[in-house]
């Protein structure tokens, strides 16, 4: 008795087309034929009306989303299918909650399955038993076949032998071992990246830099479909992230470095790769497999400074990359009450006022706080003190890296030229192999031809003006006050030309972190070198209201004494001719006289204040005793005369009591230098 009657007859005949992998799609055309070839046999068993789902192409039949399933689904709820037909029972599912699920559903509402083998009614006990043995088997075989690839896939990948893409800079040989690329512009970028962020110390700064100058990169292009194609383009962040931590720069084979992990959403299984995995969680690495572009050390190196350089990853964790700002200690100091790192604020009418801070407080309250510039001189004299013996290496290392600057620049324009004239010197050569007559493709190469020669006459336009530009060579006098420089580390380090970021990126090579705490007035560190070794420092908190724009004592001193006998304007030319300065270093006008006056609760000199306390100047006991001004000095210069100066240049100040005590003695007194010179009435 047949299975198929008129019921199933007057519904249509579905026929599933499926292959997990696009490569199958594209090379395995038999399969593909067969599957389509099954619209034939469901018009041989009498289905006049036959609908084709093949949505699925290249999609895993394992668990994984598929339309062209749920949409077989949908119709065989609806009582629209008749017969559901595969070349086996694996193209419909290879999961088996799919492949009961679409049974249950067909038992329900009468839908055939139909394959090479034969056909079956899921409402019988003997073909839905059968049906589940084919379930059961191709899932079996899944798992079979994938276990017995991922085991001969981790054996050749523990010989280092297993290459399924090979990244930009190698090439892969015959014997599946990887060297260098032989193109020599190739080589020199990747080597250039690695330089210019040893310099740097950043990616982003990288990446600027590049960007600036228009350094090109070599990439593959996404649209090179049979073979690897490499294209040059100015460089993306992440270009230059993946070349920075790629292991195989660094001569080391790496399997393992992504995990695939599982997760149901939406009743569904997705597959999520995860770039996460730590180094010893890697399943394969084998450290010196081939000629790397830098040592394994430094690619250790490079992933420590590029992982605390993540700003984005909280404040008790990394240091954060090197940022603007003249807070040398950014990103090392941790608090050592709570453990948190430090902020570094600014504050100011310049906001160059530097103060750090833990703010683990509640509220408006800091764990601690306190000033940032005695604390960043007394680490920089600690390191300056270790570091002293490397002055001069220092100095020879900034003339090589200022002479080199400009050569880099141009030698990487040189090849992207030789590049260039290559790629002129093809399109010229596939121009002349064409057929003059055949238009159609002698215009296309003519207009390559024509593309190649505008790019080598920009890049010959960029050589030219690199050429020209003013060299970046130190002078002879520039080298020898490097060396000098070498010699003083502590002027090199306080030169108005040191940059703060320089000198941040030198205390976090020497420094692993700063611990901080307070205690009363004192400011206890503790310095965590990146050797091992820690070294106690105690620095003097400034006491409440002091700050480093303060006057010392003598100049205020002094200013209370004038300001009892001048008036500002006269204060300040007293000031300036003796070379005091006020405490940010400048001149003394009447204006900064006043407000220092305020500041230190000083009243202003009132007219006749003088004369009240009953003090004369030089010129007015001059007039009093009928002599000249010379006359009276010599006078006080001999101590006949009893008077007071605050400073030199400053008013004597003569005492009107004095003056009347002596004014008979006074008359006595040789009126020149020689003492026996007497003195006549002249009438």
């Amino acid at each position: 008795m047949s299975k198929i009657t008129a019921e199933h007859l007057a519904r249509k005949a579905y026929v599933y087309i499926r292959q997990s992998r696009p490569y199958q799609v594209k090379h395995n055309v038999e399969s593909k034929r067969r599957q389509y070839g099954l619209v034939d046999r469901g018009r041989e068993l009498g289905w006049s009306e036959i609908t084709i789902i093949d949505e699925d192409q290249g999609h895993s039949g394992s668990g994984t989303l598929r339309s062209g399933f749920e949409q077989l689904l949908a119709d065989v709820c609806s009582g629209k299918v008749g017969a559901v037909l595969c070349i086996e029972g694996s193209r419909l599912a290879r999961n088996g909650r799919e492949w009961h699920t679409l049974l249950e559903f067909c038992g329900l509402v009468n839908t055939l399955l139909i394959d090479e083998d034969g056909i079956y009614d899921p409402r019988l006990p003997n073909d839905r038993l059968l049906l589940g043995m084919k379930g059961t088997i191709s899932e079996m075989e899944l798992s079979t076949f994938r276990q017995r690839a991922q085991g001969a896939l981790d054996e050749k990948a523990k010989r280092g032998e297993l290459h399924t893409t090979v990244a930009i800079g190698f090439v892969r040989t015959h014997d599946d071992r990887i060297e260098k690329d032989p193109d020599l512009r190739i080589r020199e970028a990747i080597a250039f990246v690695f330089r210019k962020f040893r310099e740097l110390g950043s990616i982003r700064q990288v990446l600027i830099w590049m960007r600036q100058e228009r350094i090109e990169l070599p990439v593959i292009s996404s649209s090179a479909e049979e073979e690897r194609k490499i294209v040059w383009q100015v460089p993306v962040y992440n270009t230059i992230k993946h070349i920075l931590t790629n292991p195989i720069y660094g001569g080391s084979y790496v399997r393992g470095r992504s995990k695939t992990v599982a997760r149901i959403e939406n009743g569904r299984k997705r597959l999520i790769r995860q770039r996460v995995q730590e180094q010893q969680d890697w399943k394969v690495l084998l450290v010196q497999h081939h000629e790397g572009y830098i040592g394994w050390d430094e690619y250790q190196s490079n992933q420590a400074l590029i992982a605390q350089n993540a700003n984005m990853k909280g404040s008790t964790i990394v240091q954060g990359a090197v940022k603007q700002g003249k807070a040398l200690l950014s990103g090392l100091l941790r608090c050592g009450r709570c453990g948190r790192r430090l902020h570094a604020g600014y504050s100011g009418t310049r906001n160059n006022v530097i103060r750090y801070d833990c703010r683990a407080g509640q509220g408006d309250l800091y764990c601690l706080s306190f000033g940032g510039l005695r604390v960043d001189e007394r680490v920089s004299e600690e390191v300056l003190r270790c570091l002293e013996p490397l002055g001069i290496q220092a100095s020879l290392k900034a003339i090589e890296q200022e002479c080199s600057a400009s050569h880099e620049r141009i030698r990487q324009k040189e090849l992207a030229l030789q590049q260039a004239s290559y790629e002129v010197a093809h399109a010229r050569r596939q121009y002349d192999a064409v057929d003059p007559d055949h238009r159609l493709v002698a215009a296309e190469l003519e207009r390559r031809w024509n593309e190649t020669l505008k790019a080598q006459s920009v890049l010959q336009e960029e050589l030219e003006q690199l050429r020209q530009a003013p060299s970046n060579e130190l002078s002879a006098a520039a080298k020898a006050e490097l060396l000098s420089l070498g010699t003083d580390l502590p002027r090199l380090w306080n030169h108005p030309a040191s940059s703060p970021e320089i000198k941040k990126r030198i205390l976090r090579t020497v420094f692993k972190e700063i611990v901080v705490n307070i205690s009363g007035d004192t400011i206890h560190m503790v310095l965590h070198w990146q050797g091992g070794s820690h070294t106690g420092l105690q620095i003097a908190k400034n006491s409440r209201g002091q700050h480093r724009w303060t006057t010392d004592a003598d100049t205020i001193e002094l200013v209370r004494h004038l300001a009892r006998v001048l008036p500002d304007q006269s204060i300040g030319a007293v000031l300036n001719r003796l070379n005091k300065r006020t405490a940010h270093g400048h001149n003394w006008t009447a204006g900064r006289v006043c407000a220092f006056r305020n500041d230190h609760a000083i009243p202003v000199y009132r007219d006749g204040e003088r004369e009240a306390r009953g003090e004369l100047t030089l010129e007015e006991a001059a007039a009093a005793l009928n002599v000249s001004r010379m006359t009276v000095l010599r006078m006080i210069r001999s101590k006949l005369l009893p008077a007071t100066q605050a400073c030199l240049g400053a008013p004597w100040l003569i005492r009107k009591e004095d003056l009347e005590m002596r004014r008979e003695q006074l008359k006595n007194v040789p009126r020149t230098p020689d003492p026996n010179q007497l003195c006549m009435d002249l009438e």
